[in-house]
């Protein structure tokens, strides 16, 4: 018990508050610092066939990585396994780094019918108990999918869900991967989904916060920053785009004033910007604005390019599902999808020749895409990427978009302990990182219908 002498002035009983309390802190680590060292963590080692070298785009023989407290602290061919250490043995497996979605909708499950209606029911039938519920199902398929690092580019709705399944993972309650996250995104009043609401229905929830004017979106954007926003999301434009001929059908846009009040208020706090942008005007208000990313992009100019590569600007084409979608159609629909494929044929080839970095992000939103996820990887293939460039979207470049690149994104002494097994060569056949046979994340491994 600290006793203060009731005749010391003030100053003087908070000094010798002070000193009593300097002593016994002082005698509490001396006592400590007499106690032995903890010993340290034990050492895991990953062993396989071969382990892919993202940078290099080569392969390593005979690979052996050394994982402690959930990082690498070794990694190369043929190196000795320390006595006692546990051993995974991936045998004739290619590993690789953890892959990196930079595109994703966790807290989005909706149906597979007609869009405008399934989203409406969406938001109109679950509670946010349940959206978040649905979520941890979805990071569970994403993490066993392969995808160690997400960026949720909004909730669709949810509120602040995606903050508490971020949480949850982090804290272990649920399995998931690393995740940052958008929350509501920000859209012109009008300008997003869902589309066809009732006039009477004034308090129907939205698919994000709707705002007009710069002073609503720099409240907007410190808003979602206070609950928990790792990023902020906006919708430089809202329309159809159609065919390369074909005029956009568009919906409420953002001003230029209003894009450039959220990024200037986004980046006070280092916080990045994600436009979602398809038109030529979206797309080029946006990157004029200084956003981080350009997502989808359909309609990008070469001159936009040409200054997204001057500013650094991101590209996250998102084409994975219409890749998939065409490749199963037939007849009269492969045709009607014939010029928009066109159209993102492009986007790629200039965005490749420009120099312009390209982000892996599948987009995934509904029930069928949900861990899924490597098809994104398929359709950069099939649309103009190589195999090592998609392989490096997912990896390297997504590490870059999201502000990782120290921590994930390759097999690296001192990163976090992300990786990947499949069969076969990835490099010679994109598919088979659709079949990924194990993960770890953070050292730990993630079961696939069995355990370790």
């Amino acid at each position: 018990m600290l006793h203060h002498s009731p005749a010391l002035p003030f100053a003087a009983r908070r000094l010798q508050t002070a000193i009593i309390l300097g002593c016994v802190l002082s005698a509490t680590f001396g006592l400590h610092a007499q106690v032995p060292n903890a010993p340290p963590a034990p050492i895991t080692a990953v062993r396989s066939a071969r382990m892919l070298d993202v940078k290099t785009g080569s392969y390593v023989p005979n690979a052996v990585i050394l994982i402690q407290d959930g990082k690498i602290i070794d990694a190369g061919s043929g190196l000795s396994i320390p006595a006692g250490a546990k051993i995974i043995d991936w045998g004739t497996a290619t590993v690789l780094p953890g892959l990196i979605d930079a595109h994703t909708h966790l807290m989005a499950r909706v149906g597979n019918g007609d869009q405008d209606d399934e989203y409406i029911l969406n938001l109109a039938k679950k509670s946010t108990a349940y959206r978040a519920l649905e979520g941890a199902a979805n990071a569970r398929a994403t993490l066993e999918a392969g995808f160690t690092t997400v960026r949720d580019v909004e909730n669709e709705g949810s509120g602040y869900a995606d903050v508490a399944l971020r949480r949850a993972i982090d804290d272990g309650l649920v399995v998931g991967p690393r995740m940052q996250v958008a929350t509501r995104a920000i859209a012109a009043t009008g300008g997003y989904m869902p589309l066809g609401i009732s006039p009477d229905l004034i308090n129907f929830p939205r698919g994000a916060q709707m705002i007009t004017g710069a002073d609503e979106a720099r409240r907007a954007v410190r808003e979602q920053i206070f609950y928990g926003a790792d990023l902020i999301k906006i919708y430089a434009d809202f329309a159809d785009v159609g065919s390369p001929n074909t005029k956009p059908v568009m919906h409420a846009t953002l001003t230029p004033a209003e894009i450039g009040a959220i990024v200037e208020e986004a980046h006070k706090g280092n916080h990045r910007v994600a436009a979602h942008a398809m038109t030529r005007e979206g797309i080029r208000n946006a990157v004029d604005a200084g956003v981080d990313s350009i997502e989808h992009g359909m309609q990008v100019d070469k001159e936009t390019l040409s200054i997204m590569v001057r500013k650094g600007t991101f590209l996250v084409p998102t084409t994975g599902a219409f890749w998939s979608r065409y490749e199963s159609s037939t007849g009269a629909r492969h045709a009607a999808m014939e010029p928009f494929l066109q159209l993102i044929r492009a986007e790629i080839a200039n965005a490749k020749e420009a120099g312009v970095k390209i982000a892996c992000g599948f987009d995934a939103d509904t029930r069928a895409k949900q861990g899924k996820n490597a098809a994104e990887l398929a359709g950069l293939v099939a649309l103009g990427l190589k195999p090592i460039d998609a392989i490096r979207a997912a990896t390297l470049v997504g590490a870059q978009v999201m502000g990782w690149q120290d921590s994930v994104g390759s097999i690296e002494k001192g990163m976090f302990a992300d990786l990947i097994a499949v069969e076969g060569d990835p490099l010679m056949d994109i598919a088979a990182l659709q079949h990924v046979v194990a993960v770890i994340k953070g050292g730990k491994l993630v079961a696939r219908g069995g355990d370790e």
